[in-house]
């Protein structure tokens, strides 16, 4: 009887571990969809803010967390992505970690769940910006965009000294119709919800992958003529909100300079301070970094 008693109670007690281990894994799942995600800095793209081996803390509710068929994501499948109520929207000059537009090829924006990109907000929906002299602007914005140094530094660095590939930027050959580089950019619309823009030829090139990635659909441009599903169109109405990302290290950044604006739906959330930094290539922390609070 006694043996029995014990067994009972180490049985119990097995029971109640193992269901409060089931209730932990549920928070902590909860807690990633909804509060809280980490990622680390693969690169300097993002220097001096970030650099190599910072691990950041993403804050969702600021934004507002995504929700979307996960186990479709692993797949790798294309799911519809919406957002729970965030406490504010998102302001120029966040750093924002997404997922990267174009992970699969250069000829349509599709979403990979395990490909995250860090880079600064420099555009909101419904601004016009342009790159004069390397200087990020946006119409009718006074404030300082992005890292100042690094886009003075552009400015005064001759074409020639850049390296293959860096210099020309987004649609860098329709010589003819837009010839932007990382010097001389714009003026870019970036659309926002209900914005309805004149789709001719300039339009076309500027933003027809936005277009089929809302539409799921096809869009062509012939015979001086825009076709969406076959169909022809003189204008086009944005369903969507898109963003213009770039790096603080503009010399060394894949960002919206070279492929585009950011879909609203990529974005995971802003990166709020750094809570641990590792020395990539000693292993040695920097305590100097940890906690610190990104700008």
């Amino acid at each position: 009887m006694e043996l029995f008693i014990r067994w009972k109670i180490v049985l119990e007690k097995t029971i109640d571990l193992f269901l409060l281990l089931c209730v932990m894994i549920v928070l902590w799942t909860l807690a990633q969809i909804f509060l809280f995600s980490s990622f680390r800095i693969p690169s300097d793209s993002m220097e001096p803010e970030l650099i190599e081996g910072d691990a950041i803390f993403i804050w969702k509710p600021t934004l507002g967390a995504r929700l979307f068929n996960l186990n479709a994501t692993l797949r790798f499948e294309q799911v519809e992505i919406h957002r729970a109520p965030g406490f504010r929207k998102i302001k120029r000059n966040d750093v924002l970690v997404f997922n990267f537009p174009y992970s699969n090829n250069w000829s349509r924006i599709e979403m990979h769940i395990l490909k995250y990109y860090v880079k600064r907000c420099i555009g909101l929906p419904g601004d016009t910006l342009s790159i004069k002299n390397g200087r990020f602007q946006v119409e009718g914005i006074d404030e300082p965009l992005g890292n100042i140094e690094s886009q003075q530094k552009i400015g005064q660095t001759l074409p020639g000294k850049f390296p293959d590939g860096v210099y020309r930027s987004l649609l860098y050959n329709s010589i003819g119709i837009i010839d932007w580089n990382i010097q001389n950019f714009g003026p870019l619309y970036i659309p926002k919800v209900g914005d309805r823009l004149p789709i001719d030829r300039k339009n076309y090139l500027l933003y027809h992958k936005l277009i089929a990635w809302e539409q799921k659909t096809k869009i062509e441009y012939k015979d001086s003529t825009v076709f969406l599903n076959g169909k022809p169109i003189k204008d086009y109405c944005f369903q969507k909100n898109y963003y213009f990302m770039a790096g603080d290290k503009g010399e060394n950044s894949q960002d919206s300079r070279y492929w585009g604006l950011l879909p609203e739906e990529y974005i995971v959330g802003k990166a709020t301070f750094i809570w641990k930094s590792v020395n990539p290539y000693t292993g040695k922390f920097r305590w100097e970094r940890f906690l610190k609070t990104i700008h």
